[in-house]
């Protein structure tokens, strides 16, 4: 028969071995400086383990087994500890792969150990879980660090000598004339209005609401080289530029990471997915969402809000005729020139940079971007006010002016910013006692604006797209031809894709794109002879008449 001894609590106290001093971790930066490991009782506490850390290197000895760990810093999500395990005993050693929350990955570690050192399997077996709690540990404190740290903000601090070339640089009354000057030095040919756009539309990110910009073009027109142009005239730590993006990647950047930064896509097919988010940052000035995800401390799901604050410029180029119409009414749309003379003049210059001369040219480049760099680096984000704001006018035919007013406005307002250290800086005070410093815009800006507005806002405001419309302009100047050369109506000629290719010098695929386009516009009229043969066109377009009925299109935007 059983026999049951009751034990009093003091015999139970007795009994139970005292427990082992709590052993600090101990951090080394050199190996040399690894102090001798204690060798602990056989039973320690899991929190009272035996711990040296030796740079990547985490040390655990148990009894005379030693444990070495790397590869814990990889480990930042409480689902994986994967790492480089080695067991040893005097020369005897053991060292694998392992996952520590797999049993099967521990057991086949237990049993080769085991084999290996000739140790009990319940001996290594207890150490592992020994070695895990304090992983555990340690993983919980590593992530910790990792959440609560913020990303570095690279700083760039100016010479004494590269401040005042770049204010001298700033206060120069022919500030916009020696930028196109600098462009036409660093290699861009042409281009002016749309250079001196993107270059007034980068300096606006330091507005409250920046403008946006897309470069719209065909293939090897030369969209990209536009948009590096103006890029590489920006400081490296206040642009973002990517390929492409997700749908979702916008939401987990940091909080502050595009704030008053250039985020230029390479094309604009690659940034459709995050589409809804671009669209949001633009209009809204931040983008949030909520996600679902585990609380580090308790392990049950919880909501967590993601923020991610403006204002940002951004920056893309494209080479197709249909983009989402949300997100393109939202941007200063540029075309680039594609015309012969562009071409040639284009040819010219390619030629003059293989000569010694045009060599010796592009070493100077490096030190115009750098002293652009610089210049924008000054660029202080001041509140810009505009004392004529109520004379000015601008077209309200269409409801989608009441965007391209603001971008009319921040247009403005982006010149005088550029040219803040030739302003008088003055001070208010708000409703509220705070001082607030601002600079005011000047009758020059505005007239600058305007001139620059005709060609880029009176085209946005069209219903084709600019290579498109370029096209129909070729076409009717080609049938009034064709049509008087042969004494009949222009409504009787008919012409072919052929024809077109002929006219325009462009490739097939883009004369059957814009074709397309005219034709479900109602510009151009399709007609079958037969089965089997090609489409004839007929222009239903004339510009004579158009001008008559489209003249409210053209920009109106004045002071008086």
């Amino acid at each position: 028969p059983m026999t049951h001894v009751k034990r009093t609590p003091d015999a139970v106290k007795a009994t139970e071995p005292e427990p082992a001093p709590a052993t600090p971790v101990v951090v080394a930066g050199e190996v040399e400086d690894l102090p001798s490991l204690p060798v602990s009782p056989e039973s320690p506490e899991p929190t009272d383990v035996p711990t040296v850390v030796v740079g990547e290197d985490i040390l655990i000895r148990l009894g005379e087994r030693e444990y070495r760990v790397r590869g814990l810093a990889k480990n930042l999500s409480y689902e994986v500890m994967r790492v480089n395990l080695r067991v040893s005993v005097g020369l005897r050693y053991h060292v694998d792969l392992i996952d520590l929350y797999q049993a099967k990955s521990r057991t086949g570690f237990i049993n080769a150990s085991v084999s290996e050192l000739g140790v009990k399997e319940e001996v290594i077996k207890r150490d592992l879980g020994r070695v895990l709690l304090k992983l555990e540990t340690l993983q919980e404190e590593a992530i910790k660090a990792y959440l609560k740290q913020e990303p570095e903000e690279k700083k760039v601090t100016l010479s004494d000598a590269e401040t005042t070339q770049a204010l001298s640089y700033l206060k120069d009354p022919n500030l916009l004339k020696n930028i196109l000057a600098d462009f036409g030095k660093a290699g861009v040919i042409g281009e002016e209005t749309n250079l001196l756009v993107g270059y007034l539309a980068s300096i606006s990110r330091k507005l409250e609401d920046p403008l946006a910009v897309v470069i719209q073009s065909s293939s090897a027109a030369g969209k990209s080289s536009l948009m590096e142009a103006i890029l590489a005239m920006t400081p490296d730590e206040e642009k973002i530029k990517y390929s492409a993006m997700t749908g979702q990647s916008l939401f987990y950047m940091g909080e502050t990471s595009l704030k008053h930064k250039i985020l230029a896509i390479a094309e604009e097919e690659g940034a459709r997915h995050a589409a809804y988010a671009l669209k949001l940052l633009q209009s809204e000035g931040e983008i949030r969402i909520a996600s679902t995800g585990k609380d580090p401390v308790s392990g049950r799901l919880i909501t967590h809000e993601y923020r991610v604050e403006g204002p940002v410029m951004i920056f893309m180029t494209t080479t197709a005729i249909e983009v989402d119409e949300e997100l393109l009414n939202r941007c200063v749309v540029l075309t680039v020139n594609e015309g012969r003379e562009q071409t040639r003049a284009i040819h010219v210059y390619q030629r003059q940079s293989q000569t010694l001369e045009g060599l010796l040219k592009r070493k100077e480049r490096s030190s115009i971007l750098k002293l652009h760099q610089n210049v924008q680096r000054l660029l202080k984000p001041i509140l810009v006010a505009n004392p004529y704001a109520q004379k000015l006018s601008f077209l309200d035919h269409q409801t989608r002016t009441r965007r391209d007013h603001m971008k009319y406005l921040t247009l403005i307002r982006s010149i005088a910013l550029l040219h803040q250290y030739q302003r008088e800086a003055k001070k208010t005070v708000t409703r509220s006692g705070e001082a607030v410093d601002y600079i005011e815009v000047t009758v020059e800006d505005i007239e600058t604006a305007n001139r620059l507005s005709e060609h880029i806002l009176g085209r946005n405001l069209e219903d084709l797209p600019p290579q498109t419309k370029r096209m129909l302009q070729v076409i009717d100047h080609q049938v009034k031809t064709a049509a008087k050369k042969r004494k009949i109506e222009r409504q009787d000629f008919r012409f072919t894709r052929k024809d077109v290719r002929e006219w325009s010098g462009w490739s097939d695929f883009q004369v059957q794109t814009h074709i397309e386009k005219l034709t479900q516009l109602e510009y151009v009229a399709s007609h079958r002879r037969a089965p089997g043969q090609a489409f004839l066109y007929e222009l239903l377009w004339d510009e004579s008449e158009a001008t008559t009925t489209t003249a409210g299109l053209c920009l109106t935007a004045s002071w008086s």
